[in-house]
């Protein structure tokens, strides 16, 4: 269809569409990722799957509760499109993709404004490049047909989907607190979808998909990394705002306050995880998250967190005194513990394996420990058994730390050395169990051909830039907590 015609038809629809009670300026489709990456992304599935295979995705249901919906990772993947009880087909065969949507509710569009529904078939099919759209009801009846062509295959992900501020690991955790809670009996959805197509179309060979979308997320496009580095900016943004209203006497969810506002205000959609926002003895358990208690002087503050950005996300840590002044005790453990983060993060390179550059930091890092000085008998010891361990288990490393794309933990496995388009975090954590002291910080790299990005650089580290940041006026000095009797 030549560009003139596909224009005539898109203004018909948009004058059709005029005609439905519709909310101003309500974006119907992403204006993230053009079709034609979706498109893209849908062609490495049929390249995977095989000719004798399709693939079938189902989207996220309605959210309970007055929430906004959110589509999985996975269906917004393959399609961008963000519409509750939304299904996907793609056949390897034809190699195109089919929508199933929900029919026009007229009620609920007369209340919450316009929504794609199989009625927009033309719209839906301009918007996205998907190649078919149909009612949900449909969907049966079509996969009956396929099923009955011999050795049809149907891959489904056999892993949780990921909804907001939600990784692989966590959906699995879920999924396991149900099946062990004998009171509870509840099948997860993604499971029910797997038995459904199994009873209802027993001629269908269910195959699992994850695997193939979990290596196509591990290379990051631009357009992905724009994203990343958006939330990795306003994370930062909201870390340095954090530390400017950090004083003795606070909450820790006061903090937490801050950066909800930094992510929101600059179109963050929601956390890509819950605040990790710990002072003192709390910062020694890694994924501590109440954020009740009172922050005190001579404190020292972790700080994780960052926002869900168009569907990417990030992942970064600072760590400061709560009074604004480093202390001997933590000038020396932090000090000693930045040196050696920084040994790991500048021998980061394209082309090397995640192994030697932890072989080459730990050479670094043993430089760093003969020159320490220590003010407790206990800090150099807790120092030497961070040396020793990373040492120790360097020549074993495949990653230096997490991924991060789509889910804060993102998917993928690497083999071999680092490649253009992977993005993660690095997090080691010096511990002095004695006192309880935990101390780490977190950057989000990204790597190129022949450079590497440690997009989170700007996010003050250094004892001196730290110091200085959090003597200039904070947002929670401007707008002081209401005293609420």
């Amino acid at each position: 269809m030549n560009s003139f015609k596909k224009g005539c038809i898109l203004l018909a629809l948009l004058l059709v569409l005029s005609a439905v009670p519709s909310a101003q300026n309500i974006p119907h489709f992403t204006s993230d990722f053009a079709p034609e990456e979706f498109s893209s992304r849908r062609s490495k599935v049929y390249d995977a799957i095989g000719s004798e295979a399709i693939a079938i995705l189902q989207g996220e249901p309605s959210p309970r509760g007055y929430t906004r919906f959110r589509q999985s990772n996975e269906f917004y993947y393959l399609s961008g499109i963000e519409v509750p009880h939304a299904y996907l087909v793609l056949d390897g065969a034809s190699r195109r993709t089919t929508l199933y949507l929900p029919h026009r509710n007229a009620g609920r569009e007369r209340g919450e404004g316009k929504m794609l529904s199989a009625e927009d078939d033309d719209l839906v099919k301009e918007l996205s490049g998907i190649d078919s759209v149909y009612g949900s009801e449909l969907l049966a009846e079509h996969l009956s047909r396929r099923a009955r062509r011999s050795g049809t295959v149907a891959f489904i992900p056999f892993s949780p989907p990921e909804g907001l501020a939600e990784s692989r690991d966590l959906g699995l955790r879920v999924q396991m607190d149900i099946v062990t809670d004998a009171w509870d009996g509840a099948t997860p959805r993604h499971i029910r979808f797997k038995e459904f197509l199994a009873s209802r179309i027993p001629d269908l060979k269910i195959k699992d998909l994850s695997p193939v979308l979990d290596q196509m997320r591990l290379i990051k496009s631009p357009a992905e990394m724009k994203l990343i580095r958006k939330a990795t900016r306003l994370s930062g943004l909201a870390l340095m705002e954090a530390m400017r209203s950090t004083e003795p006497g606070m909450k820790e969810y006061e903090l937490d306050a801050v950066a909800k506002y930094v992510f929101y205000r600059n179109g963050g959609q929601g956390d890509a995880y819950y605040s990790l926002i710990a002072t003192a003895e709390n910062a020694y358990f890694p994924h501590y998250h109440k954020g009740k208690a009172t922050m005190k002087d001579g404190d020292f503050l972790l700080m994780d967190y960052a926002p869900d950005y168009g569907y990417y996300m990030s992942d970064v840590t600072r760590q400061w005194p709560v009074n604004g002044k480093f202390s001997r005790d933590q000038s020396d453990l932090y000090g000693f513990y930045l040196a050696c983060y920084r040994s790991i993060l500048h021998n980061i390179k394209s082309g090397k394996t995640a192994s030697e550059i932890a072989l080459n930091a730990a050479a670094e890092m043993e430089g760093h420990l003969a020159k320490a000085t220590f003010s407790k008998p206990v800090y150099k010891k807790a120092a030497e058994r961070f040396v020793n361990s990373y040492k120790a288990g360097a020549s074993r490393r495949t990653t230096l730390g997490h991924w991060v794309g789509m889910a804060t933990h993102d998917v993928g496995r690497i083999e071999g050395p680092l490649k253009a388009g992977m993005v993660f975090t690095i997090e080691p954590a010096l511990v002095v169990p004695e006192e309880m002291i935990y101390i780490r910080l977190e950057d989000l790299i990204i790597i190129h051909e022949d450079s590497v990005e440690i997009v989170s650089d700007f996010v003050p580290m250094d004892i001196d830039a730290i110091e200085a940041l959090m003597k200039e006026p904070g947002m929670s000095q401007r707008y002081p907590r209401e005293r609420v009797p």
